[in-house]
């Protein structure tokens, strides 16, 4: 009987700790991806004898500017991020000191073990020097279109998208979030990543490559556990 119950509890902490090593990862863009379709609202003809009228899905005049500045309208991302950072750092000290003392005469009401046989004398150095660098390249590219969220107070627009690929058992998705100037917005209506204040990129697979790349739960367990 206990042998069975030890064996259940031996296999629930396995099953505890193959889940726990399965934690996903935290997103980076946090939000909505995408705007609400607004509710339709009935046109109401107007007797002004104009050839553009209002319909359910807002007035394009004739000669507006079509950049997008309303919820829901649509901006590409032309993404072309790159950084370059290298820090090096060297550092080296050195520090000796000397200290002595003699006795030459000294008070006969002192011992005789204080005369001037009792002279000492103390060196010491210290030294120390290190060296360190580090160096990060980082290079993103690639289009992705997104929509407007939002419309901020002062005009400028909130966006936010996401593209799936899934090929085989394995799929891929970027997304993207941020600030965008409607004055930085070309009339094709793209926009360049480094003008996007805020910006937030994620590019994340899943399947079979995203596995390979993860620690597995034992290992994980013990590198956890380990001291060294």
């Amino acid at each position: 009987m206990w042998l069975r119950v030890s064996r259940f509890l031996v296999l629930g902490m396995v099953a505890l700790l193959g889940a726990c090593a399965m934690v996903p990862p935290e997103p980076v863009v946090i939000g909505p991806l995408t705007a609400p379709p607004p509710a339709p609202i009935a046109p109401q003809a107007v007797a002004n004898g104009a050839i553009y009228q209002p319909t359910a899905y807002g007035n394009y005049p004739l000669f507006e500017d079509r950049r997008p500045r309303n919820v829901g309208d649509i901006v590409t991302i032309v993404i072309q991020e790159k950084t370059n950072a290298a820090k090096s750092v060297s550092t080296s000290t050195d520090r000796s000191g000397e200290a002595g003392m003699d006795i030459g005469l000294s008070p006969g009401i002192l011992p005789s073990e204080l005369g001037s046989r009792q002279n000492f004398g103390a060196t010491g150095s210290n030294a120390a020097s290190g060296v360190g660098s580090s160096r990060a390249d980082n290079m993103f590219s690639g289009t992705l279109t997104t929509t407007v969220i939002g419309v901020m107070p002062n005009g400028n627009l909130q966006i936010a998208g996401e593209k799936q690929i899934a090929i085989n058992r394995g799929s891929e998705y970027m997304r993207f979030s941020g600030v965008v100037d409607p004055r930085s917005i070309t009339g094709s209506g793209t926009v360049v990543s480094t003008q996007v204040a805020d910006a937030r990129i994620e590019f994340r697979s899943k399947g079979v490559m995203d596995e390979v790349q993860t620690m597995g739960w034992l290992q994980r367990f013990f590198l956890n556990i380990s001291p060294f």
